[in-house]
């Protein structure tokens, strides 16, 4: 996984981009909050984000606020680093956007813990768009359906989307989970086989 550092002060910066390249994670280290956000808004941009709150141009507060309103801003995870302790400062980051926090000095345990709970809810999160995806595709199946099947008055077979003649069932078939099995109803039972024949073929029998 990918992570983006903006961190002012260079020694934590140095700190921070070791740490995690050692544990294996691919860092982006950028220097202040103007800078974060530009990559953050470029493409394939890391989704998993290490904020200082203190920063010259922009800090990390004001950076996921603009980032949250962004129509792309919910596919990052923002952990908060500061100094500050205090309550009210804590209610302040989280209600600007970001999803955890890290105060200052912080030990590498509780550094690499919220990272990995923060990869999990990112993997998690890509998986639901995953199904998100599957669905809205079963669901364009189901929709073609619904709408105008140009079929033969005759024959009753529809014709395809590259013009040619399908039997409707194997259109069905081909277009939604549904499967057929096939047998005769009364009035075609009768008509194929007379009565004299009700010995030899019951009614619903499966013929094909």
């Amino acid at each position: 996984m990918r992570i983006l550092i903006a961190e002012d002060t260079l020694s934590t910066r140095r700190i921070l981009e070791a740490m995690l390249s050692k544990e294996g994670f691919d860092v982006v280290a950028t220097k202040d909050g103007k800078e974060a956000l530009k990559v953050m808004k470029s493409e394939n941009s890391p989704s998993l984000v290490i904020l200082d709150w203190m920063m010259p141009e922009m800090d990390g507060v004001q950076v996921c606020r603009l980032i949250r309103e962004d129509e792309n801003g919910g596919r990052f995870y923002i952990i908060l680093l500061t100094g500050k302790t205090e309550k009210s400062d804590i209610v302040e980051g989280l209600n600007s956007g970001v999803d955890d926090y890290i105060v200052k000095p912080f030990a590498k345990e509780e550094l690499f813990a919220r990272v990995k709970a923060g990869e999990r809810i990112l993997n998690l999160q890509e998986a639901l768009y995953s199904k998100i995806g599957e669905l809205e595709n079963s669901l364009s199946h189901v929709k073609t359906l619904q709408g105008i099947i140009p079929i033969c008055s005759n024959c009753h077979k529809i014709r395809t989307d590259d013009e040619s003649w399908q039997k409707i069932d194997q259109y069905i078939e081909a277009h939604s989970d549904a499967e057929f099995s096939h047998s005769l109803c009364d009035e075609c039972l009768n008509k194929l086989y007379p009565e004299d024949d009700e010995d030899d073929v019951e009614e619903g029998d499966i013929v094909g």
